[in-house]
């Protein structure tokens, strides 16, 4: 009785397995062939093409460790900077010598220090990614940022640049200087031109060895002039701003910033809701991550370099709700992102990180909406 049964399912195992084995076999073949082909020609073809393959090999072996390992990665790594034990807003005279002695001291602008340390960030401690060679062409010519793989850390890298930009444009037009009359300070405007250099331009430089890519050395030298700013407001010898009226302007300017970033969720959220097989789920998430990474840290030090006024409006406790929503954000850390529907059988990622992109900017705007009273 149980025989016809056991048959036909041996029958099914048995098509199953040949339909397997013809997959393999059509995945196989052009290996199989250019082994075989490789087994025929001369040592010094086979030479070269053996090298080749190993630096084929080795730069795809340096794609995988520099995209899914992340160096000095930590979302609470403000707190390093103890901003909450500093009592001058940036630029305000600390010390001065007395009798013939005419040394000053004046408070560093916080804000300009982590600018500086989240480029270091992306372009020191990590490898750039955008930039890179093999990210760049793709996989099998498809953009890497089209596919579920490889591209999380270049989107959190942007989404910090991101804020960075925006941050370098404040510093060169408002912070870094008395008025709008005043001249604008030379570091300031180099490194708010460095930092916009493209992100993912590379070319093939000078030097028959191998590609370059240029976009990390603007960057560097960005970092350079910020901290070369830095170094002067610390003997006095720049200015920054720290007026309620530029707080307020640079607050809108992240609202503004983030608002965009919100509607891109939203969009993707409401049209593309696969699930976990939406391709580009994982570099929308990670590029608003990224952003609110940075601004995490360069709101903590707009706290530090406008203290002043920051205590003259009884800022203080919206500050710290604005805080708790950047910390609630930066804690989902999901392996997998997925874009599902509301109302859908799975998590929905995107709408969770809009939410808190929404509240951070209804935070920013309730700030700003104080300091215009």
């Amino acid at each position: 009785m149980l025989d016809p049964i056991v048959n036909f399912f041996t029958r099914v195992f048995q098509w199953i397995g040949r339909g397997i084995g013809f997959v393999i076999g059509i995945i196989l073949w052009p290996f199989l062939w250019a082994g075989r082909w490789y087994t025929h020609r001369g040592w010094i073809l086979k030479t070269v093409l053996g090298l080749a393959l190993l630096v084929f090999i080795g730069l795809y072996a340096n794609l995988f460790y520099q995209t899914q390992f992340w160096r000095n990665f930590n979302p609470d790594y403000i707190d390093a900077y103890s901003f909450q034990n500093r009592n001058v807003s940036a630029g305000e005279q600390v010390t001065a010598g007395g009798g013939t002695d005419t040394t000053r001291t004046c408070g560093k602008s916080a804000i300009t220090e982590i600018t500086a340390d989240l480029t270091d960030f992306n372009v020191n401690q990590n490898a750039w990614i955008s930039s890179m060679i093999l990210y760049k062409l793709g996989l099998f010519g498809i953009d890497w940022d089209h596919t579920p793989f490889m591209d999380n850390k270049a989107s959190f890298q942007r989404g910090i640049n991101q804020a960075v930009r925006r941050t370098a444009t404040e510093l060169a037009d408002n912070l870094g200087r008395i008025r709008t009359t005043s001249q604008i300070d030379n570091d300031l405007q180099d490194a708010r031109g460095n930092i916009q250099f493209d992100e993912e331009t590379w070319y093939f430089g000078l030097n028959p060895f191998g590609p370059k890519t240029p976009t990390p050395s603007y960057y560097r030298d960005a970092i350079t002039k910020w901290r070369s700013f830095n170094t002067r407001l610390e003997n006095c010898q720049a200015a920054f701003d720290a007026r309620a009226d530029n707080l307020k302007q640079y607050l809108d300017r992240i609202a503004s910033d983030i608002g965009s970033t919100s509607a891109i969720l939203k969009d993707r959220a409401e049209n593309y809701n696969y699930g976990f097989f939406d391709p580009r789920a994982d570099d929308r998430y990670w590029f608003s991550y990224g952003q609110l990474y940075a601004y995490y840290g360069l709101m903590k030090a707009a706290e530090a370099d406008f203290e002043d006024v920051i205590k003259q409006r009884n800022l203080g406790n919206l500050w710290q709700t604005m805080d708790a929503q950047f910390v609630s954000a930066l804690r989902i850390r999901p392996w997998i992102i997925a874009n599902s529907s509301e109302d859908g059988m799975f998590a929905t990622h995107l709408t969770t990180m809009g939410f808190y992109v929404l509240r951070v900017r209804s935070n920013l705007v309730e700030i700003s909406n104080v300091l215009q009273q």
